[in-house]
């Protein structure tokens, strides 16, 4: 059946709306395709849901093509299976929590791993019922403290979750490869660029873990990548222990003062007038005092000392020290500290005493992996206004371990060998882990082998954010009159415009709208009879159906006007040309 536009649930703006920033954001509200209710809450009209459900339906034709089968979850879950795994308290305030009118705890679920892993368990007890792949597409909760640029980040999302089930570890390695070819067709289909990285699993836990970003200027993720081929987010970038060099054991540290030197540039500054040399901020070790806030409700200080020519990047940290939360110390855990000088840590101290000792301030001391065995650098000696200089590792202070918080810089070594790394933005469209067997033991999932034994069952864990690429495309597919819908998920496949009040042109676009429609095309008829061609006109840009056909001046000669809005190319020409030319690009 024709849409008729007369009749249509759409109205557009003019403007755009207050608060939108990025493009996709202010031309999917613009022209009609969600309505926002609250930050990072939106509803979703009849020209939203009609690109939503092309979107999906790639994805459940690719899902089935690699042999998953699709069920549904309530999003509203109860509290016990969450918390066997662990993660009612990982989520932290991540979590939607809520509870009945009998005081029972629930969540809105902001994925499903504890509720396949039950199902499968309720149902399955045999390694012959394996392997095992089920999906659902289903709408997603996470208490975003920053909703921002409407459906990339937002507090209710749709996606798509798919979870493996086998009994071997083999088995889990080509259930999950089956499921990262189908992601690559996939975005292949929805004609959206993607790289491949390394990830870290954080809250999903697991082995293997793997992020498709889409690079975009407007994403929120950084990511490296070398000419060799080696492709990483900065939060599972790793950097080599520097490799130990030989130090001189009877040496000592020199202390120095150094007043009025807050910064490392005032302190490297202040060193090469007073030391009589050539250092840089690469040669003094800069010491970060962080809390971690634990879920038990502990708060511990934890030190780290990092190359003063590095800043700590905080997504780093924040997986690095996972599940704890992170944060910058406080004046108070400086006052409750009094050996912590501030703007002068140092691992090492005059007294002989040496950070993470019980003798010195009892704070764990861990460093960045540059910071190796026999290097030295200038630091603070905890003395107000003094540091040290051939301050060494492994002769003057021994760390507690490696942690990587430092920030990842343009021409680091890859890892794997392969070469500089440049950075790059992006935006998360898909992720792959292998979640191994975490959630199965939490939770018991075990069949029998073919030997008559109980095995607990391998499990990975597949997810695409379906608004999100629908906003990705919208942000890839516009120009300056509005949205250009790629076909294969454009809400129509032709737009019919009745232009002026020419009996003539509606009876043509009215003849036009039948004969698409049975040629199977979907088609978007704007009838409106008192509304001007120039208004038609932007709406039909605004709205971004690929193939706009205008009915207008030549109706009473079968002329129509024939636009293409990813060319902006305009002909006219007979209607049945028109209607044969539509068909044979079809």
């Amino acid at each position: 059946m024709v849409t008729r536009l007369s009749n249509f649930f759409l109205r557009t703006l003019r403007d755009d709306p207050a608060g939108a920033e990025v493009a996709s954001h202010k031309l999917l509200i613009r022209a009609g395709y969600i309505r926002p209710l609250a930050a990072g809450i939106f509803a979703w009209l009849p020209l939203g849901l009609r690109v939503k459900a092309k979107i999906e339906n790639v994805i459940r034709e690719e899902m089935a093509a690699a042999g998953a089968q699709e069920v549904h979850f309530p999003a509203l879950m109860p509290r016990e299976a969450y918390e066997a795994t662990g993660r009612w308290d990982e989520y932290g305030d991540l979590l939607f929590r809520l509870q009945d009118r009998k005081g029972g705890d629930y969540l809105l679920a902001p994925t499903h791993e504890e509720a396949f892993t039950a199902l499968v368990k309720d149902l399955y007890s045999s390694y012959k019922d394996l392997p095992l792949t089920i999906y659902q597409i289903q709408d997603k909760y996470r208490d975003e403290a920053r909703p921002r640029a409407g459906l990339l980040r937002g507090r209710e999302f749709t996606m798509k979750d798919a979870y493996s089930f086998d009994a071997t570890d083999a088995g889990l390695e080509a259930s999950y490869q089956a499921q990262r070819d189908a992601y690559e067709r996939i975005f292949q289909r929805l004609g959206l660029e993607y790289a491949i990285v390394q990830a870290d699993a954080g809250a999903m836990g697991g082995s293997r873990s793997e992020e498709f970003l889409h690079p975009t200027p407007v994403g929120e993720d950084t990511f490296v990548r070398s000419a060799g081929g080696y492709a990483a987010n900065v939060e599972a970038f790793t950097t080599a222990v520097a490799d130990a060099v030989p130090f001189d054991a009877d040496a000592a540290p020199v202390i120095f003062d150094s007043p009025d030197t807050p910064t490392i540039d005032t302190l490297v500054a202040h060193a090469n007038a007073v030391l009589d040399g050539e250092y840089t901020a690469a040669d003094t070790l800069k010491n970060v005092v962080l809390a971690l806030k634990h879920l038990d409700g502990t708060r511990e200080l934890v030190i780290v000392g990092i190359p003063g020519d590095r800043e700590v990047d905080e997504k780093r940290a924040e997986v690095a020290f996972a599940p704890a939360e992170v944060e910058t110390a406080t004046a108070d855990d400086f006052e409750k500290n009094p050996l912590l000088v501030r703007g002068y840590i140092g691992p090492w101290s005059p007294t002989g005493a040496v950070l993470g000792e019980e003798s010195a301030t009892g704070i764990r001391y861990l460093v960045d992996p540059r910071v190796g065995e026999g290097s030295s650098w200038i630091t603070g000696a905890n003395i107000d206004e003094k540091h040290a200089h051939s301050v060494v590792a492994g002769r003057d202070f021994v760390a507690d371990g490696f942690v990587e918080i430092a920030s990842v810089r343009e021409g680091d070594p890859a890892p794997d060998g392969s070469g500089p790394v440049e950075l790059a933005r992006g935006m998360e469209i898909g992720h792959v882990f292998q979640l191994g067997r975490k959630y199965a033991e939490a939770l018991g999932l075990k069949v029998l082998d073919e030997n008559g034994k109980l095995v607990t069952v391998t499990m990975g864990s597949y997810g695409i954010g379906v608004t999100r690429i629908l906003a990705i495309i919208a942000e890839l597919n516009n120009d300056d009159r509005g949205l250009i819908w790629p076909a294969p998920v454009a809400p129509f496949d032709v737009h019919v415009v009745a232009a002026g009040r020419d009996q003539a042109a509606f009876d043509l676009a009215e003849q036009l709208s039948a004969e698409l429609e049975a040629a199977g095309f979907d088609v978007l008829y704007d009838d409106r009879p008192k509304v001007s061609p120039g208004v038609k006109f932007g709406d039909a840009e605004l709205v971004g159906v690929p193939r706009v056909l205008v009915a207008g001046r030549g109706s009473a000669e079968g002329q129509v006007e024939l636009w293409n809005r990813a060319t902006g190319e305009r002909e006219t020409l007979a209607a049945g040309d028109a209607i044969a030319q539509l068909i044979a690009q079809r």
